[in-house]
């Protein structure tokens, strides 16, 4: 973890020509150094944070007043901090104690439906620090009057709330706290006598999980996680000691590879990709997720497994080809410290943890270091490792054939083609949220703006799926179209998955576009590529598909378009 040190350092080395992201900070406390936390920690994950802080315990006074500074503003994310203390402090003013709850959760409602109303934001709210006041000892986890009963109450339905609202994220103090200890989360003094409720130390574990919220809804995600074996995920070298002699299971330092392996598998449930890049024989280095007893990970669970004795640094480049996601995106986890410099030096936007010396502090470690955050999650997720492993059976047939076409051909492809739905509708919001590299205009919606775009008629909206003779990928594919006066159609956005590329999906799309926008009438489509670090893929995109540059825009006319050429059919 970064020092407050380290952060203050970091807002002088602001990242440069990123476009601002404007967020503004609102807290019932004195909040100076949290703004520091969350500019510092922003600046390590390469965001450039542009951040309005509102005056000192000015929550109500900004949200209610329609024309305060914070709607001057505009922000794209809200974050209001409020502290434990505060709360006790209203808790005693309380006559009947019982409902304190329920007007804490009121009042949070009320905050998020105002700020919904008025501004296109995300915000983000945190769960209190748990303290037992003592009023009642022990009694306290027993009485619903005492002020620790309706604190992990309050805590609990914040969470509730925030799952029922797609714009609304948590920073779990109360758990963050809970892994430092309440001693190193809060300072008398600092408290007393300038009313800052949290301490210097546990500053940048509120930046960090703040940030990490913010990065993760723009799509700077972590999908991919490459694990060595030998020490990473077992103890002993497979080639050497054999299966019989590697540690792992329920019994001594077996149990730390146990844990590791445990959570590659939850991650793997959750839609991470798990791949292996091992030195080793390929047989050797499966003969453990095939036979050995105590292996948690099997086969099935590895998308993409590379053994062999060349070096990590070109087998990581080809799983990243393989996958087709950006290094950026991926994560290495290897025990030795000379391979992990060798990997670092050669790609730099690759992370990898510097693995504690000891495998018991594993696990402690990399839960501290939170690299998997997350803005959704759908049930589609938990078919990646499938559809990845199914990716790399395709570019092993891919790489058979020497015509394109014949190769095209022969995936059998199709497509499903609606209209966004209550069924896509989470996919989709994720879609906007995550994809970087093939996406026309970086637009980021959550579930609720989807819904409004879907049921506006001055959008339309198209979804595509797409499934081969290898298996079906699911929701690849999101078209919104925006109209603008009576005879056009604008591309609002446009997203692909980039696991989906080079099978003639573009064309494909484009031709069910032009087709929605003739059937209502509209005899022109223009669209635009807003230029990103990430979407270099997609520069020429308009232009290869037989777009004219107007302007700054690009245009189509609907009518003189002819279909172009795609392996995919249409699947009802």
């Amino acid at each position: 973890m970064l020092s407050f040190s380290d952060l203050k350092k970091n807002i002088k080395n602001n990242p440069t020509g990123l476009t601002p992201v404007k967020v503004a900070l609102l807290a019932d406390s004195a909040s100076q150094f949290i703004n520091t936390a969350i500019r510092g920690y922003g600046a390590e994950l390469g965001l450039n944070l542009e951040l309005y802080e509102a005056d000192y315990n000015q929550i109500e006074q900004q949200v209610y007043g329609p024309t305060s500074e914070l709607y001057a503003f505009a922000p794209v994310y809200i974050v209001i901090i409020q502290s434990t203390e505060h709360l006790l402090h209203s808790f005693y003013k309380q006559d009947d104690r019982t409902g304190f709850t329920d007007q804490v959760i009121a009042k949070t409602i009320d905050l998020y439906n105002i700020l919904s109303q008025r501004l296109k934001t995300q915000i983000i709210i945190n769960t209190y620090i748990e303290i037992n006041d003592q009023v009642f000892g022990s009694y306290a986890a027993k009485t619903q009057s005492s002020f620790l009963y309706q604190l992990r109450k309050i805590n609990l339905g914040l969470m509730d709330l925030a799952s029922e609202n797609t714009g609304l994220y948590i920073t779990d103090l109360a758990s963050l706290s809970a892994v430092k200890g309440y001693e190193n989360t809060f300072d008398t003094k600092m408290y007393i006598y300038a009313d800052m409720a949290f301490g210097i130390d546990f500053l940048p574990a509120i930046g960090q999980s703040i940030c990490q919220i913010i990065a993760s809804t723009l799509g700077k995600s972590k999908k991919c996680i490459v694990l060595d074996l030998d020490n990473t995920l077992w103890g002993g070298v497979i080639g050497d000691d054999g299966i019989e002699n590697i540690m792992i299971g329920s019994l001594g330092m077996g149990k730390a590879f146990t844990q590791l392996q445990l959570w590659c598998r939850e991650l793997k449930n959750r839609g991470i990709i798990l791949a292996v890049c091992s030195k080793n024989t390929l047989e050797i280095a499966q003969e453990p997720f095939i036979s050995h007893p105590d292996m948690v990970l099997k086969l099935d669970d590895i998308s993409l497994f590379v053994a062999n004795w060349e070096n990590k640094v070109d087998n990581i480049r080809y799983i990243q080809q393989v996958l087709n996601i950006g290094m950026d995106s991926m994560v290495f986890l290897d025990d030795n410290p000379f391979e992990r410099e060798m990997v670092k030096s050669a790609i730099p936007q690759l992370t990898i943890p510097s693995l504690p010396d000891d495998p018991a502090d594993y696990m402690l470690f990399l839960r501290e270091l939170n690299l998997f955050d997350t803005a959704s999650f759908t049930e589609d997720d938990k078919d990646r490792t499938e559809q990845y492993r199914q990716q790399a059976q395709r570019t092993s047939l891919q790489n058979s054939f020497v015509n394109e076409a014949d190769y095209l051909a022969s995936l059998d492809m199709q497509s499903r083609v609606n209209a966004v739905d209550k069924f896509t509708l989470p996919r989709v919001a994720q879609l906007t949220l995550r994809s970087n590299q093939f996406n026309l205009r970086n637009m980021r919606y959550n579930e609720a703006d989807i819904a409004d775009i879907s049921s506006s008629e001055n959008y339309f909206t198209l979804t595509f799926t797409l499934e081969d003779k290898f298996g079906d990928n699911g929701l690849i594919a999101v078209i919104i179209l925006k109209t603008i006066g009576e005879d056009t159609l604008f591309i609002d956005t446009w997203i692909m998955s980039c696991r989906v590329l080079k099978r003639g999906m573009e064309n494909f799309t484009l031709n069910n576009i032009v087709q929605a926008a003739r059937d209502h009438g509209f005899s022109k489509i223009m669209g635009e590529c807003l230029p990103t670090k990430k979407n270099g893929i997609v520069k020429d995109h308009y232009q290869n598909l037989g777009f004219t540059l107007n302007g700054d825009a690009w245009e189509l006319n609907t009518y003189s378009y002819i279909n172009k050429q795609t392996f995919i059919t249409g699947k009802q």
